[in-house]
């Protein structure tokens, strides 16, 4: 069934009403743009012509509002505005620019809609467009994430580039008297037809006079010069040298230190606490109360730290069970209709499908995020305004976290967004910004940064939810011909709407993600199931979200199935899908590899696994050799459609980069609870994939999707069970439970 949303400033409605709604705020409402911001203090001669371009006599700033946190994103955001503004990028300066509604991110709900990502039909762009005007009207959500990128500012930065270039050129004409089509630009420059070049920057007091012309022609692929060709990003060379300013990199003049501890056991209360040895460690200013725990303050970070684990705390209980066991006993007792979250797919009838079965349970464990770079913010709070110096992924929800925290209008409390040192997800959360709000507005009129020690990171992480699944398969004659696919796990979604003051009433689509929507048209019978708990830690969103766990889950009972049916693993799969743009990923994954006749000699070998999130199809397989020691990792292959390229290089860096992350928190890295804590502090017992355990890995992108997609969180999800499938290959072992280096050792 369809699901529409309805979205309230303090609350989310899921529900077929949602179409009403959407057309009770009215169409044209929904399509008109919110007011340029930069208009707001713009000194004189300079021009503004959309929220993303501003041009001065001395240089071009370009608005990449969307937050890097690795990704990329920063860079790409300029090259599509500066491909259209026809200007080089080592010309421009770029900004994150200031919070503001006008950013709101145009896709970044498509997934609540209720239809499968690969569903264009007039009927499922109809309600993704409702759902878009519905949240743009009630709650402007400026965030990044969803990989949701590059799909929200494809058209609406390379519109603006263009409104800029054409305005400029009107101003060139009106400068010299020559007709705007006898004119052209290249370089940041309008070319009179004598080959006269006159500079954006010496035409931004008269282009400030113009009104923008909007009514413009986007160019043809075909001519592009920046997009879709391999990129200098414009961050590198300051990533490279050490140079790049992150938020724990921010100095503030007469600026303190600070760091907090919390109950360890997330959202237990502090019952007391003995301050009195740390009150007196050197560099030491002062000591305060927080909610669930205190504040050091200090005159650096490493002091703070010091003195927070000289205190003595009697922590409340946790809200959850204690112990690991017991969350997977939770989970084993709600696979009934009682806990039912929804009956997301229903293909055919499993149940009276003949064949012979095979089932499974599969499990995967509490992740954490743990970003290298700390979770931190820098907060200045005086009498009349706040200034907060972090990087986050939801901008202005830091601004209305923070003015409720200190009393300010929203209006006066201003974010400086900044690159972010890693995310996966945890710099969607607002906790950390919570306590340096709390602790800066009891410190007016000093700036004070507030940093994570790894072990509080570690311990107040909200990691990826924990998740059971069940399946049964069946097949006949040597091929599938049915699965049945049962996934139990908590709401992500309510878990972290929660946190914002936010509800979530109704079915989390989260639980079944990469599931449901397998687009297997010729698999005759499949059923996807998902049941659902709020009985566990507090979890968030963790990269790839649940297409991570449940794409395990789904690929490696139907890779057993396969394997029981006596057929090839990816031929089998081809034949499944139906689907032209997945079965292209993984023929050609299947080319790279030399899938069809290659031999690679005893004691290998190779598997394949295909996903399907946030809209791309992803296609790995992943080569291993059992040696004496244990699995090495020898060749991996990824193939994936995003749709048009935006920049060649940067797209391979995050298939690398995703099948390194994806393969080494499944082979080594898991959360347990104990008494109601992680038992894990730090990277050395959540280990991520070695450098000399790395193969090599090789990226093919196609082009056929017609749609555009980002790729921060596609290449995760299939990692996991392609290597699986390739251990059950060379060992005979199959392996159904995360981390892997629980049941086999790897070299």
């Amino acid at each position: 069934m369809s699901r529409l949303g309805k979205i309230a400033r303090r609350s989310f409605l899921i529900g077929s009403a949602a179409v009403a709604g959407g057309v009770a705020f009215g169409v044209y409402a929904a399509r008109q743009p919110f007011d340029n911001p930069n208009l707001a203090d713009l000194p004189e001669g300079t021009a503004s012509f959309n929220p993303w371009v501003i041009v001065d006599s001395e240089k071009v700033t370009l608005i990449a509002t969307h937050g890097d946190k690795g990704q990329g994103i920063f860079s790409a955001q300029a090259a599509l505005i500066a491909e259209e503004l026809d200007i080089d990028l080592d010309q421009v300066e770029v900004s994150f620019g200031a919070p503001d509604r006008a950013y709101y991110n145009t896709k970044i709900t498509e997934a609540a809609a209720g239809f499968p990502m690969y569903d264009m039909s007039p009927t499922a762009e109809r309600v993704r467009g409702f759902m878009g005007g519905i949240v743009k009207l009630a709650l402007p959500m400026m965030a990044t994430g969803g990989s949701s990128g590059i799909p929200d500012v494809y058209d609406k930065l390379r519109q603006a580039g263009a409104t800029a270039r054409e305005t400029l050129k009107l101003a060139a004409s009106q400068q010299s008297g020559v007709p705007v089509d006898q004119l052209t630009t290249a370089h940041g420059a309008v070319i009179l037809p004598n080959g006269t070049e006159i500079a954006y920057t010496d035409l931004a007091g008269l282009a400030a006079t113009i009104e923008p012309v909007t009514d413009v022609a986007l160019r043809d692929s075909k001519d592009w010069t920046i997009v879709g060709k391999p990129q200098k990003r414009v961050d590198i060379e300051a990533k490279s040298t050490g140079t790049l300013t992150y938020g724990i990199d921010v100095r503030q003049e007469g600026m303190l230190f600070a760091t907090v501890k919390v109950n360890p056991r997330q959202g237990g209360a502090m019952n007391s606490y003995d301050a009195s040895v740390a009150e007196g460690m050197p560099g030491v200013q002062k000591i305060v109360k927080i909610t669930g725990g205190v504040g050091v303050i200090a005159d650096n970070t490493w002091r703070a730290i010091q003195a927070a684990n000289a205190i003595e705390f009697d922590w409340g209980e946790a809200p959850y069970p204690a112990e690991q066991d017991q969350h997977w006993e939770v989970l084993s007792n709600i696979f009934d209709d009682d806990h039912l979250n929804a009956e997301a797919r229903v293909e055919g009838d499993v149940d009276a499908a003949e064949g012979e079965k095979v089932v499974g349970e599969y499990r995967s464990p509490y992740l954490a995020h743990a970003p290298l770079e700390p979770l931190n913010a820098t907060i200045l709070v005086t009498d009349e305004r706040v200034d907060i110096w972090t990087g986050h992924q939801i901008q202005m929800f830091v601004e209305d976290t923070v003015a409720a925290i200190t009393g300010h209008d929203s209006a006066n409390v201003h974010l400086h967004n900044h690159f972010m040192g890693g995310s996966f997800g945890h710099r969607l959360e607002f906790d950390f910004v919570r306590q340096a709000a709390e602790i800066a507005n009891q410190m007016r009129g000093t700036p004070v940064q507030m940093t994570y020690s790894r072990e509080e990171d570690f311990a107040h992480d909200f990691p990826r939810h924990i998740t059971m699944g069940r399946g049964v398969a069946k097949h006949q004659n040597g091929q599938v011909t049915s699965l049945d696919v049962q996934i139990a796990g908590q709401s992500v979604m309510r878990s972290q709407v929660g946190r914002m003051g936010l509800s979530l009433p109704g079915p989390d689509t989260q639980l079944h993600e990469g599931a449901w929507d397998a687009p297997m048209f010729n698999l005759p019978n499949l059923r996807v199931r998902s049941y659902l708990t709020e009985e566990l830690a507090p979890v968030s969103s963790w990269r790839a979200v649940g297409a991570g766990p449940n794409i395990f889950i789904y690929e490696t009972l139907l890779d057993e199935a396969i394997h029981a049916a006596g057929a090839d693993p990816l031929e089998e799969r081809i034949r499944l899908m139906g689907h032209d743009v997945s079965v292209g990923v993984l023929e050609a994954v299947g080319d790279m590899c030399s899938w069809n006749g290659a031999n690679i000699g005893e004691n290998r070998g190779r598997g394949v696994a295909y996903g399907f999130s946030f809209g791309v199809a992803v296609a790995v397989v992943v080569e291993v050799t059992n040696t004496d020691a244990g699995i090495k990792l020898d060749h991996v292959w990824i193939a994936a459609d995003v749709g048009k390229v935006i920049d060649p290089t940067n797209l391979e860096n995050l298939a690398q980069g995703g099948v390194v992350f994806g393969l080494g928190h499944a082979i080594n890295c898991e959360i347990t609870y104990a008494d109601g804590m992680a038992q894990q502090s730090n990277y050395h017992a959540h280990e991520g994939m070695r450098i000399w355990q790395c193969p090599p890995i090789e990226f093919r992108a196609l082009e056929a999707n017609p749609a555009i997609r980002g790729f921060g969180e596609p290449p995760v999800p299939p990692s996991p069970p392609a290597l699986g499938n390739a251990i059950f290959a060379a060992t005979g072992q199959r392996i159904r439970e995360m981390p892997f280096n629980k049941h086999i050792n790897f070299v």
